[in-house]
C-alpha cells in the first residue's frame, strides 16, 4: 500500500488533515475479519453467505480490501495503511470462501446497504467484484439456472443505489485486456469502474495486472473503465492474522487484480466527502474523474486516467 499510496499521490502530507473520518464506506465482499488495522471502523456486518452474526472472513478478500480502503497500518507503524484510515465500514458478506457468489444475494446485499444507509451514513457502496467467469478475481456467476433478467434487475439495483445517493464504485474485472473484456457489472453508467494501471511501473513489471484489467468496448459511446488506479502486489490486511505477546503477526498479505484498485477510488471518495460534505454523489465522482492524470493510453484502458488523490483534494 505504501507505493500504492505514492502512485496515487496519497501520501500523509497531500491528504493531511483528511483521513475519512465521519464517513461510512459499505463493502460487499466475502466478509471482514476484526483485523487490528480496522479497529472500532466496523460499524457494522450482515452474513448472506452463513447467517453469522459475528464478523468474519473466510476467504481473506474482503478484508484486503477493506484494509486498501481505510486500514489505518497499525500493525505496520503505517506503512501499510489504506487511503482513507478514518473512514468506517458496513460489511456484507455476499460471497462464500472460494469467493464466489450468486446475483440473488448481491442484490441481498444491496437491498440491506440501502435499507440502513441512513442510519450507518453510509455514502460509498464499493463492490470488488466481477460478474461471470474471471480467473483472476472474485466471482459472481450467473450460472445455466440464472435467468438474463435477474441480471438485469442487479444492473437497475446498482442505479437504484446511485440514485439514492450514494458513490458505486465497481471492478472492472481480470478478464483483459481484449476490448469489451469488462466486467458486466462495470458497464453501467451510474457506476464508476475501476480498472488497474501501475503507471510506469507497469512497463517494468511482467506481472502488472493491467495486463489483464477489463477494458470496455472500442469504438462505441460506451467509455469504460472510468478511470485505473494501481492493482499489483498490493500489502494489505490479511484475515490470518495472529496476536502474539509481541504484537501482530502475518498482519498482511499481497494480493493483485481490480479488486484491489477499487477500495483505493472508493477511499478516494470517501476523503472528498469529508473536505465537501455538501457533496452529491455525482459531484464526487467529477471531481475524483476530472482530477486524474492522464496517462497517454486508449480511453478503453485507461478511462480518464489515473487516479490523483492530491489533485482531488486540490493539494497539488
Amino acid at each position: 500500500m505504501d507505493r500504492a499510496r505514492k502512485l496515487i499521490h496519497a501520501g500523509e502530507r497531500e491528504i493531511y488533515p483528511y483521513d475519512g473520518s465521519g464517513v461510512t464506506a459499505a463493502i460487499l465482499d466475502t466478509g471482514i475479519a476484526m483485523h487490528p488495522d480496522l479497529k472500532d471502523r466496523v460499524i457494522g456486518f450482515k452474513d448472506f453467505v452463513g447467517n453469522s452474526r459475528l464478523p468474519y472472513d473466510d476467504c481473506g478478500h474482503g478484508t484486503h480490501v477493506a484494509g486498501c480502503l481505510c486500514g489505518d497500518g497499525t500493525c505496520s507503524q503505517g506503512r501499510f495503511a489504506g487511503v482513507a484510515a478514518g473512514c468506517r465500514v458496513l460489511a456484507g458478506k455476499v460471497l462464500d470462501e472460494k469467493g464466489d457468489g450468486t446475483i440473488s444475494g448481491m442484490i441481498r446485499g444491496i437491498d440491506w446497504v440501502l435499507k440502513n444507509r441512513e442510519l450507518y451514513q453510509v455514502k460509498i457502496l464499493n463492490i470488488s467484484v466481477s460478474m461471470g467467469k474471471d480467473p483472476a478475481g472474485k466471482n459472481i456467476s450467473s450460472g445455466m439456472a440464472e435467468k438474463e433478467t435477474l441480471f438485469h434487475k442487479l444492473i437497475a439495483k446498482l442505479e437504484e443505489a446511485w440514485e439514492e445517493g450514494l458513490f458505486v464504485v465497481v471492478a472492472a474485472g481480470n478478464a483483459g485486456p481484449a476490448a469489451g473484456s469488462l466486467s458486466r457489472l462495470g458497464t453501467g453508467k451510474r457506476v464508476v469502474t475501476v480498472g488497474c494501471h501501475d503507471g510506469t511501473e507497469s512497463r517494468e513489471r511482467p506481472d502488472s495486472c493491467e495486463a489483464c484489467s477489463g477494458r470496455g468496448p472500442s469504438g462505441t459511446v460506451l467509455k469504460k473503465p472510468d478511470i485505473v488506479a494501481p492493482g499489483t502486489g498490493i500489502v494489505s490486511c490479511n484475515a490470518w492474522f495472529r496476536r502474539t505477546a509481541r504484537g501482530c503477526r502475518d498482519a498482511y498479505v499481497e494480493k493483485s487484480g481490480t479488486s484491489m484498485s477499487t477500495p483505493l477510488v472508493a477511499g478516494a471518495a470517501a476523503l472528498c466527502f469529508q473536505k465537501y460534505p455538501g457533496y452529491t454523489n455525482e459531484q464526487v465522482k467529477r471531481r475524483i474523474l476530472w482530477t486524474a492524470s492522464d496517462l497517454g493510453e486508449a480511453w478503453n484502458t485507461q478511462g480518464w486516467g489515473m487516479l490523483n488523490v492530491a489533485h482531488m483534494l486540490g493539494s497539488k
